[in-house]
């Protein structure tokens, strides 16, 4: 066998190892999104002041985007501390919407808009449709509700009563929970991350 032979059986055996372990990632955070469906969570967007790094709120407690941090953090990935970092050296790049003049390593992480930008700086921005099959198990999804309400979901490895679509792990009021929901709201954004 040839050098360029070789080196191309390697290049290819090299991009499936990755393609594997890309997926083997999206399906852990997908599995970790799942297991969050079993504990007990109320609904609850107070401020809290918690721990720095790998900071909680309670854990019988919670809003959408501790959906996302708690699945994330299942795989060893704080995004408090990477948000809380990266808003720190580049602050003007996040928005103002809530007046703040400096970071809050208590509660940036946990707004929407902060981890859209995040997710479009260090992820995968991956297009907006109303294609059920271009949402896969570990993409994070957006929405806008309406009145300038936003909110963030996971994207899991189980599907529809219809096998259509995958369903979402999110928080919108009733804790924790698996639900079919990717098209109910305006899609804001559409993301995968892995570090």
């Amino acid at each position: 066998m040839n050098k360029k032979v070789t080196y191309i059986i390697l290049v290819y055996f090299g991009t499936l190892q990755f393609i594997f372990s890309q997926t083997d990632f999206y399906n852990q955070l997908s599995d970790a999104g799942l297991e969050l469906t079993k504990q007990q969570v109320t609904y609850d967007p107070s401020y809290f002041s918690i721990e720095y790094p790998n900071g909680d709120v309670p854990t019988n407690k919670g809003v959408c985007t501790d959906v996302i941090i708690r699945a994330y953090r299942k795989l060893g990935i704080d995004l408090q501390k990477e948000v809380h970092e990266d808003m720190k050296a580049n602050f003007n790049l996040y928005p103002r919407i809530w007046g703040l003049s400096k970071t809050d390593k208590n509660i940036d992480h946990r707004r929407v808009p902060n981890l859209m930008k995040f997710f479009s700086r260090f992820g995968k921005v991956k297009s907006i449709s109303t294609i059920a099959k271009e949402y896969q198990p570990g993409d994070i999804v957006c929405w806008n509700l309406g009145g300038g309400t936003t909110h963030i979901g996971l994207v899991v490895n189980k599907k529809s009563i219809d096998q259509q679509r995958y369903l979402i792990v999110h928080n919108i009021g009733s804790g924790q929970v698996l639900a079919d929901c990717l098209f109910d709201y305006k899609i804001i954004g559409h993301y995968t991350y892995k570090q």
